[in-house]
């Protein structure tokens, strides 16, 4: 297998009580929560990327986090993951991209136009952080014909503690749409952040193994 995938909500009750092999981190904040995805310790996420993943997270919203392994290095990943101009590379939700304006850069606006049988026409997104030093990206919805209020999506990619993989870590703040429970809430969100995320994966590893056998024949050349 080229990936292993965990799932992780993150709760706003400060009585909850935690698993010992997860972080959480809670502090009051004009009524509303601050909160630290739970990331298993096991996988060794630096502080820098908890920093990123800490949302506030209002009494009408939900907020949760997929961690994803993929058998390829940081570089080949982040190759996909930061083309804000080519979200459907991976996302295969969306079926095209227009960007509105910038150049990929931060404050770009992109419009995605999202695949048939879905509850959504198009969505329009801003980038709000690209670090291609950190490998970090993040981006808010800012408008389209979707129920995804106040949708705020931020992507970080470090290097296995072992091996040569990399660790996707994606989390989301959103509003719980009317007439939908926060649980339906997860479940939709959740759905398409694994999807996105498993096809990554699968797209980032076949291309770390096509780049090493182009290196292999040119060695070989050589």
């Amino acid at each position: 297998m080229p990936s292993a995938l965990q799932l992780h909500r993150i709760t706003t009750n400060p009585n909850t009580t935690t698993n010992p092999n997860t972080t959480t981190i809670m502090v009051n904040y004009q009524k509303q929560s601050q909160t630290i995805c739970k990331i298993p310790i096991s996988i060794q996420v630096p502080d820098y990327i908890l920093h990123h993943h800490t949302h506030l997270v209002g009494p009408n919203q939900c907020c949760s986090a997929v961690v994803q392994t993929i058998a390829a290095p940081v570089a080949t990943v982040w190759s996909i993951v930061r083309r804000f101009d080519n979200p459907q590379a991976y996302k295969h939700f969306l079926k095209s991209c227009h960007m509105i304006s910038g150049d990929g850069t931060v404050g770009s606006l992109r419009e995605v136009q999202v695949i048939s049988g879905l509850p959504a026409g198009y969505s329009t997104e801003r980038l709000e952080i690209l670090d291609d030093e950190r490998h970090v990206l993040s981006f808010n919805i800012v408008g389209g014909d979707h129920r995804l209020k106040n949708y705020r999506s931020v992507t970080t990619l470090h290097p296995m503690a072992c091996g040569s993989g990399t660790v996707v870590v994606e989390s989301y703040v959103v509003d719980i749409p009317p007439g939908n429970t926060k649980e339906e809430t997860f479940v939709f969100v959740d759905t398409i952040v694994r999807c996105n995320l498993q096809s990554l994966a699968q797209i980032a590893h076949n291309l770390a193994k096509n780049n090493y056998n182009l290196y292999e024949n040119c060695a070989s050349v050589t």
